[in-house]
Order: C-alpha cells, then structure tokens, then sequence
C-alpha cells in the first residue's frame, strides 16, 4: 500500500478512494480476502468496511466467495482487469512478441485468462499453415482438457485446488479427457513440477497443446500463454522440443505486466 498517511487514523482514507483501496488490496492479496483482514489492512471501522464491501458485491466488482465470509474480484472487476491488460499500447506489444513466436515454432500461439468457468482467449496469433485448429479470442474452453487450463489449476494453492475439485464438473469431452479427480490431481502435481502443461487430444482430437505460465512480479499465474498444432504436424513430445521459444516469450510477456 502507498504510504500517503492516509492510514493513520481509522476512517481518514478519503470517501472517494475507499472502494478503490478495497480492490487494490483484494487483487493485491490473490486470495478471498474476509472483510475483518480488509478492515486491519485499510484501518477502517469495521462497519465501514462491511458497507464498502456490500456495495461492491452488489454493483459486481467483489463476489462472496465459498465460505460466505471473504471476498474475491467479481465479473466486473475481472472485466477491468482483462481491459487493462488489452489496452493498445499493451496489446501492440503483447501480439509483436507472440507473432514472432508464432513464426519461430511455426504454430498458433494463444493467451489465455482464467475467468469464472473456464479459461478465456485474449489473444491469438496464427500460423501460416493452411491447416490449422480455430479458436478465436474469446473462445472459452474447460479447465480440466486443455494446456492452458491444467496450468492454471496446477498454480492453485492446495487447499484451494481441493475445495475446487470437489465441485468442478469434469466432463469428457473426448475419449482422452481427464474424467478422475484423482487422476487430475497426479496430473496437476505433474504440471506444477515441470512448470509446464500438455493437452493431448483432451479437448480436441486431432489437436495438441502445450502451456506455460505468465506471472505477476509476485510470482503469481495471471495468464498463459501456449502453442497448439494439429496431430499430423506435432505430438505432445514434439511440441515440447519448443519449450525454450515459448518461456522466453513467456518471459517478455512479463515484462508488460
């Protein structure tokens, strides 16, 4: 938090900046954050804290999260974010570093964000090869069948991945899909050891993918950038080889943020 002096007196944060301190100390803490803990952080009364955060959650930018008490950034506040991160000056940037990826491992790259039921493409930049696999920016594809999704899951703290398993819904979506718990969670802990994720065939036959990670200064996933190709030109095993290419990208993706 800035050290302004606006937090030496309860409740001297000016009205106006109030929300807004709220959600940088919401996003800053990548967890549900309860509403006594926002209250320390901020040095604001506690009944100023619980009105704050009511009208937050009603106007979409906080949502309740599973144990009624913490709060996390709602569909309003990830739409600000994912805009943010969109904005031209940004985007130019971002779309020159996956072009020359693209050109380099001669497949389509992708960017992709986690949003509330699945991860969602930010951006895409083909490859100049007439067969290729389409989906578009904005596609939003499962968590538990595709590259960029396993690795997002694989960033889950452990208690969090557990609670979230029990009520994501694995459906198979090809004959490769991962359908067991169980068998999620040893490919999750797989994932999390290499610092990278594969789809084989689980979210389209015919297809191919592997992910990496983009991380805050933190050191926490905000997005994932991959490359995916038709079975005919890579399998799994042969995607990997261009793991060197797409952490370096990765890493000047980074950079941006």
């Amino acid at each position: 938090m800035p050290d302004d002096g606006h937090n030496a007196e309860k409740g001297q944060i000016p009205t106006n900046l109030r929300l807004l301190l709220i959600l940088e100390e919401v996003a800053q803490a990548g967890v549900p954050v309860s509403a006594s803990s926002l209250a320390d952080a901020l040095n604001l009364p506690k009944p100023t804290m619980h009105r704050l955060l009511t009208t937050a959650e009603e106007q979409g930018f906080l949502q309740r999260d599973i144990d009624g008490r913490s709060f996390g950034p709602g569909k309003r506040m990830r739409t600000l974010s994912a805009n943010t991160l969109s904005s031209q000056r940004i985007r130019t940037e971002r779309l020159v570093i996956m072009k020359k990826l693209a050109e380099v491992v001669e497949e389509t790259c992708n960017l992709a964000a986690p949003g509330r039921f699945g991860m969602v493409y930010l951006d895409r930049v083909e490859t100049h090869w007439p067969l290729r696999i389409q989906l578009p920016v904005g596609t939003k594809v499962p968590l538990h069948a595709t590259a960029s999704g396993k690795m997002y899951l694989s960033s889950l703290r452990s208690d969090k991945l557990d609670r979230f398993l029990k009520w994501l819904e694995l459906p198979k979506v090809t004959e490769q899909t991962i359908i067991s718990t169980d068998a999620l969670f040893e490919e999750l802990a797989l994932t999390r050891g290499r610092g990278y994720a594969t789809d084989n065939e689980e979210f389209m036959i015919g297809m191919t993918a592997i992910a990496v990670p983009i991380n805050d200064s933190q050191g926490r996933l905000q997005t994932t950038l991959s490359i995916h190709a038709p079975t005919q030109r890579h399998s799994v095993e042969s995607l990997a080889r261009q793991l060197p290419e797409l952490r370096i990208a990765a890493r000047r993706l980074e950079e941006l943020l």
